[in-house]
């Protein structure tokens, strides 16, 4: 049991309605946060001290949202205020294309809460305004516009299903470019100069996780050559993220469909830099599509 005034985890969900963070918090809460939506702001401060709320690991995850209304203002007093008494508070933004979520809302037919009356689209319109500032602010964006509910569970659960080193929390996520960039990535390489086992017959039907695939892709001194390359990058690079006080990184590794060549290299890469970063985490995000 925590007492007032222990240190914890707080992460703070934001973003626009129908971007993903009923999902995100949800997510969370498997993961063994203590989880409320729609707390009104001012509250949070008296939140954190109390005892009979703590979780096993003290940590919290809290919904703020445009909602709030005119409290939403007095936000970023009350994150550096948590800040300033020791916490470790991570505010992230969820957000998707206005197109994404207007096809949402006609899905779910659901009202837009800032577009009570008129269109949809006027509401998401309100809502970037209300949250300009809160997103200005943010540890991190995360763009769901290309991600189902599962890809968005298993995103949120690999970023903070853990408890943070002081090292930055690290994500290796593998994609096709078929599919786009990962919007959140922070680094983006291109795996597509290496020999694709999409056209070897038996190698085809597999994947990167898959040995076989996995020797095809690794076993060439260009790609021993590109590894020891990104490893030492990273070693560069890590260090003065660090220092700059970025708290999660992502190092996204592209091929033509995320299945074969960038699954190997992410997960060659994580293993790589995991002395180094034992919480690292391996996220293939477009593995399992067509």
């Amino acid at each position: 049991m925590s007492t007032p005034g222990e240190r914890r985890r707080i992460v703070v969900v934001t973003g626009m309605s129908g971007s993903g963070k009923s999902t995100a918090v949800r997510a969370l809460e498997d993961a063994g946060y203590f989880c409320i939506d729609n707390l009104p702001v001012m509250l949070v401060p008296q939140l954190t001290g109390l005892a009979e709320l703590a979780t096993r690991d003290t940590r919290l995850a809290l919904v703020i949202d445009a909602r709030e209304g005119e409290m939403l203002r007095q936000a970023p007093n009350i994150l550096a205020r948590l800040r300033a008494e020791g916490h470790d508070v991570a505010l992230v933004f969820f957000d998707a294309s206005d197109e994404s979520l207007v096809r949402r809302f006609s899905e779910t037919r659901r009202r837009h809460p800032l577009a009570p009356e008129d269109s949809v689209p006027a509401g998401i319109s309100r809502e970037r305004e209300a949250l300009r500032e809160l997103r200005a602010l943010a540890d991190e964006v995360i763009d769901t516009s290309g991600l189902n509910v599962h890809a968005l569970k298993a995103l949120v659960t690999n970023r903070f299903g853990e408890a943070p080193s002081q090292a930055p929390s690290l994500t290796v996520v593998s994609f096709g470019y078929r599919y786009g960039v990962p919007p959140q990535a922070d680094l983006v390489f291109d795996v597509r100069f290496l020999p694709n086992p999409y056209f070897v017959p038996e190698l085809k039907p597999l994947t990167g996780e898959d040995p076989q695939v996995a020797r095809y892709v690794l076993d060439r001194p260009e790609t021993e050559e590109f590894l020891g390359k990104l490893v030492d990058l990273a070693r560069f690079l890590f260090p003065r993220y660090q220092r700059e006080g970025k708290a999660y990184l992502t190092v996204a590794l592209g091929c033509t469909g995320g299945k074969h060549r960038s699954v190997a290299m992410a997960a060659a890469f994580a293993d790589r830099i995991r002395p180094e970063h034992p919480a690292s985490r391996v996220f293939h995000r477009d593995i399992e599509k067509e």
